[in-house]
């Protein structure tokens, strides 16, 4: 598959800055200061849903003051496009969370698919508690489970495709420093 990156470099050009990288990392020590105050003496196992939370998670867990164990999973509805379908795992947690707390960090909650997929795959493998933070939760009414919250949420987002801080757009541009919107979506 041939990449357009004049496209792509457009895309970034024509963006909205709707947080930048310092209002970002400002939000990520505010996670972290609540996860501090609340799953210190819990003993989580951490994952971080790769590809989007890889950023999120190395920002984060070293603000975390407390000892942990440390995997990523991989799960995704998007295969790099700009609208999500089935889900598909590229990886299976390894680290055995039977009877533990499971803190899950990823980039966005949007629709919530992947999110609820993945919680509900931790409580039936036996998470005794199943934690989540995201650096995004996208405000719209399309929650695939009204009821599925973020624990520890570090900004609120417009409904728009956003990119930046892990998220991509088809693909690029998770290394943006700071969370923008694509002109016209």
């Amino acid at each position: 598959m041939s990449v357009d990156l004049a496209h792509i470099r457009q895309v970034m050009a024509e963006a909205d800055c709707l947080y930048t990288e310092e209002q970002v990392e400002a939000a990520i020590s505010q996670v972290a200061e609540t996860i501090n105050g609340e799953l210190a003496d819990r003993n989580p196992v951490v994952f971080c849903v790769m590809n989007g939370g890889l950023i999120f998670s190395g920002k984060l867990v070293p603000k975390l003051n407390f000892p942990l164990e440390l995997s990523y999973l991989h799960a995704t509805r998007y295969r790099n496009e700009t609208s999500g379908g089935e889900l598909f795992w590229k990886a299976k947690p390894e680290i055995s969370f039977i009877d533990r707390d499971v803190l899950i960090i990823d980039d966005i909650l949007d629709e919530g698919h992947t999110l609820g997929a993945i919680i509900d795959f931790c409580r039936h493998a036996g998470a005794a508690a199943v934690h989540t933070a995201v650096l995004i939760d996208k405000d719209h009414q399309r929650k695939a489970r009204p009821d599925l919250k973020a624990d520890y949420v570090g900004l609120s987002c417009i409904d728009r495709y956003i990119f930046g801080y892990g998220m991509d757009y088809k693909g690029y541009w998770r290394n943006a420093p700071g969370i923008y919107a694509v002109k016209g979506l």
